[in-house]
């Protein structure tokens, strides 16, 4: 599943194409992914104008001038390409060869951008777990998807003193308690893993560890907040990790899976200077952990 460095590669690759451009026409080309599109999906977005292209956590967020919000989640394989008529002046205009997996184009948006060009925006989506919505902004954050959403975990707000208040009365292991959106929004399981390996710290250790009895984060929460903050933009920067099913609108494959220290590299060496230990691989809350268990204490 598209974790959110790779959601926010996704929206990056969106905004030039939809931020200003309008709906000219919205083909849906099958009557649900995940869920049914709601009646007058199509009425309430054709003739609008997209005013800005955003992200919650794993969802993408398109501001539309009527009041409207268009949700969009990815869910385990949707991705979007782009398809401009001048390749000279549309950057990232093909994504997958053409021929190749169109039967999954589910949703196409007809757009003219805000220079007056012709672009396809398609949604392509094999396994239809991905899904739209429409909400009006003002509901936006008393909805039930955001509404006990935690805080991005790339802003300022996320320091040690966030984690050791989250924390503080938490037994639950840290690994476990860093994937609760409820604490962080859009932290994912490759990242965690990576996150918590740069610390030095276990993924079984209890989170209430990160604070102290007053409440005051522990050097361990101020050194986990920074190292979330670095991976997660080190990884947006490199246009995401690309595992099985995920590819930018250009077509192209993100780069921060060639940089992983634990995730995905069970029975090799530590890579931190010093450590002689090997990485290991557990199952935590039905997903699998990676870790060294000579230095992550």
């Amino acid at each position: 599943m598209p974790e959110l460095p790779e959601v926010e590669t996704v929206r990056r690759g969106l905004e030039p194409h939809m931020e200003g451009a309008k709906f000219e026409r919205v083909e849906l080309r099958r009557a649900d992914l995940r869920f049914p599109f709601e009646d007058g999906f199509i009425t309430s977005l054709e003739g609008q104008t997209i005013t800005s292209v955003g992200r919650r956590a794993k969802y993408l967020q398109l501001d539309i001038e009527n009041g409207l919000v268009l949700i969009m989640h990815l869910g385990m394989s949707g991705s979007f390409r782009v398809e401009a008529s001048s390749a000279a002046s549309q950057p990232g205009n093909f994504a997958l060869p053409k021929g190749i997996h169109e039967k999954h184009d589910h949703v196409v948006f007809h757009l003219t951008d805000k220079s007056n060009n012709p672009v396809q925006v398609i949604y392509n989506d094999p396994r239809r777990f991905g899904y739209m919505a429409l909400i009006a902004r003002k509901d936006l954050e008393t909805h039930k998807w955001f509404k006990d959403m935690g805080i991005e975990p790339i802003g300022n707000a996320l320091d040690g003193a966030h984690l050791a208040m989250k924390f503080q009365n938490k037994k639950a292991p840290l690994k476990s308690a860093l994937l609760d959106q409820k604490m962080i929004a859009g932290l994912g399981n490759i990242y965690v893993c990576e996150a918590l390996w740069r610390s030095g710290l276990a993924p079984t250790r209890q989170a209430k560890t990160l604070a102290q009895k007053s409440g005051k984060p522990t050097a361990m929460a101020e050194r986990l907040s920074g190292h979330i903050r670095d991976v997660i933009n080190e990884a947006i920067e490199a246009g995401g990790s690309s595992l099985k099913d995920h590819r930018q609108t250009d077509g192209s494959l993100g780069y921060f899976q060639h940089r992983f220290a634990v995730y995905d590299r069970e029975g090799e060496n530590c890579l931190k200077p010093d450590c002689k230990g090997k990485i290991s691989r557990m199952a935590q809350s039905g997903r699998s952990t990676f870790y060294c268990g000579t230095c992550q204490k």
